[in-house]
Formats: C-alpha cells, sequence, structure tokens
C-alpha cells in the first residue's frame, strides 16, 4: 500500500535513561498495535533531550542506544517500523526555524504541558530558551513526516493542539495545503501514575519501573507503592481511587474481571495491602520478563542495533527532507532549482 492510503504515525522518546511502564501503557502498547497496518515512524529525540540537559550531554547520548534496545526489545519490528535518532535529520532542525516565525513567546508559555514541566524542574523565569520552544521542534517533527496520527498521553494533547495551529498558520500563509494536521491517538491508559502516587511516572522523579527492571527491582517498587493511607488494618474499607496498585492492575492485568473483584473485595474490607501488591508483582514479573531477556540479547551486539538506527535513520531523512522542499518552495526560498 502506498502512503496516501495509510495513515502515518510519528511518536518518540527523549532519551534521558531506560524507558519504562509509562512509556509503555501511554504509547508503546499502541505502537506494537499500529505496526504493519500504518507507515510508522518512532523518532529517538536526542536534540529535544538537551534543550534541559544542555549542561550534561553525556546523559542524553548515552541512552540513545539504550532506548533503542527497549524499542526492540517490546517488539518494536524495523522491518515495520522506521526508527530514527532526531540529531542525525537536519532537516528537522531547519523546519523548525522556519516554525518559530509563526508562533509567539505567549503563546509557548500559554501551554500547560509547558507550564507544568517548567515548574517540575523548577526553571521559574530561567527558562533555557530551546526548552521554551521545544514544542515548536516537536510540531516540526511530526509536520516533516506527515503525521496523521500520533499516539499520545492524555498530557501531551496541547502539544498537539500547538501543532495544528502552526500548520493552519503556516498553510494560511502560503495560501496552500503544504503541512498536514495530525489527530492525537490517546491510550487506554493516558496518564499512568508514579510508584509513590504524587505525580505522572517518571524518570527524572524516581518513581518509575523501567522496562528492563530485574525481578529484584519489580519487587522493591511494587511493595512501596501508594496505595490508601486509612487503610490501617485488613479489615477496614479500602479506597480503590487514587491508589496505585489499582491504577497499574488497570493498565496491565487483562482479566478485567479479577481486578474488578479485587476492587470489591477492597473496598468492602478484608484484603491487605501485601496481598494486592501480590498480585500486580506476579503480573509484572510476567510481563516483564520477556522483555528483559530479549535486552540482555540485543545488548550483546550494540553495533548491530546502530546499524539499524542508522538505516531507519537515512529513510527518515528522506521523508523530512521532501517535506522541507516543499516548505522551502512554497516560501519562495528555492533559489537554485
Amino acid at each position: 500500500m502506498s502512503s496516501t492510503t495509510k495513515n502515518t504515525v510519528l511518536t518518540g522518546d527523549r532519551p534521558t535513561g531506560p524507558l519504562h511502564l509509562g512509556h509503555y501503557a501511554g504509547s508503546l502498547k499502541a505502537r506494537l498495535e499500529l505496526q504493519g497496518s500504518v507507515e510508522q515512524y518512532l523518532l529517538i529525540a536526542d536534540a529535544q533531550a538537551l534543550t534541559d540537559n544542555a549542561g550534561d550531554p553525556s546523559k542524553v547520548t548515552s541512552n540513545v542506544l539504550e532506548v533503542a534496545l527497549d524499542y526492540l526489545a517490546i517488539g518494536i519490528d524495523p522491518r515495520l517500523t522506521t526508527i530514527a535518532v532526531q540529531s542525525q535529520i537536519p532537516e528537522l532542525a531547519e523546519l523548525t526555524s522556519i516554525l518559530m516565525n509563526y508562533v509567539t513567546v505567549s503563546r509557548l508559555e500559554r501551554n500547560p504541558t509547558i507550564r507544568e514541566e517548567i515548574r517540575q524542574r523548577g526553571f521559574e523565569r530561567d527558562i533555557p530558551a530551546g526548552f521554551l520552544t521545544y514544542p515548536v521542534s516537536q510540531a516540526a517533527d511530526i509536520t516533516a513526516f506527515r503525521a496523521t496520527l500520533v499516539p499520545v498521553g492524555e498530557d501531551q494533547l496541547p502539544m498537539i493542539e500547538q501543532t495544528n495551529e502552526l500548520v493552519r498558520r503556516f498553510n494560511s500563509t502560503v495560501g496552500k495545503p503544504v503541512l498536514v494536521e495530525c489527530d492525537a491517538m490517546l491510550s487506554t491508559v493516558t496518564r499512568l501514575p508514579g510508584t509513590d502516587g504524587k505525580a505522572k511516572m517518571s524518570k527524572s522523579l524516581g518513581n518509575a519501573i523501567a522496562l528492563g527492571a530485574s525481578p529484584a527491582e519489580i519487587r522493591k517498587a511494587v511493595r512501596a507503592m501508594y496505595t490508601d493511607e486509612q487503610h490501617l488494618r485488613v479489615s477496614d474499607p479500602g479506597r480503590v481511587e487514587g491508589n496505585v496498585v489499582f491504577a497499574f492492575l488497570d493498565a496491565f492485568d487483562p482479566d478485567a474481571q479479577k481486578v474488578a473483584q479485587l476492587k470489591a473485595h477492597y473496598r468492602r474490607g478484608g484484603l491487605a495491602d501485601s496481598a494486592v501488591k501480590a498480585v500486580l508483582e506476579e503480573r509484572l514479573q510476567c510481563l516483564l520478563a520477556p522483555v528483559r531477556a530479549e535486552r540482555q540479547r540485543l545488548a550483546v551486539d550494540r553495533r548491530a542495533v546502530l546499524q539499524i538506527l542508522c538505516q531507519g535513520t537515512e529513510c527518515a531523512r528522506e521523508r523530512a527532507a521532501s517535506t522541507m522542499d516543499a516548505v522551502k518552495r512554497a516560501l519562495g526560498l528555492s533559489y537554485f532549482g
């Protein structure tokens, strides 16, 4: 099938550490399900990761292969999904610089995702310019590949809205539909909480379970999970809402009937937190054991993983270059041909 008869999907991750269950629930599972039915690009966003890690670039560069290993270990097939490295596609930076002219600083500051991330990082007014404008970079990534679908978590919906605003403004300026608008594809689990129950799961907040976590790391994380602070005795009725253990069971246990029975038992009392955590731990151990084994197998030959990235990046660059050529022609910047 040609690209005109398929949806084009673009997603990606910042390589600032290993991927975790939040990534899996938020979009990785959707990417696996989409393979073969769409034209899919998966971008390792190392350039974007530098927007708040420029003082420690090794944190980014050392994790590019680690993220690629996570992708391959969960079942991303490079024959069906193009895996590319953002910094190695200069057309993305070029398109970003052009799109910068179609958005204001005040509009970027109003982006609720940006506001929340600024708060989490404690930037206040000392915001790196690259960080403030990374929604434009994200829009360039999406539009460069002419993506029509973008699997995201709920917290990323403002990014999709801003991307489409930029597309409409650019197209209106040049008088024709050069860039393509996209739709968000929300996962069934739009926001997985961290193990501490205080925020979404995040590498930087230290409340995540990595996809390659060892059995001991999984056990430790589950046992420390936030439940219901009012559930002091086994006989006490427990609260399911806001209980991290049940949020994880909803996300990762396919037996919805069993989970519903556990919830009912917990609500009426007589079910210990430790018992519910044991059910969750068993499920997570089963889910991550094959991922961990495959990751360890692939890690033996990192040169082969690098070759996959090289080939995918070359393919992705061809697509981005085609879009960039159309953008330049629409603006009258094609002086030499």
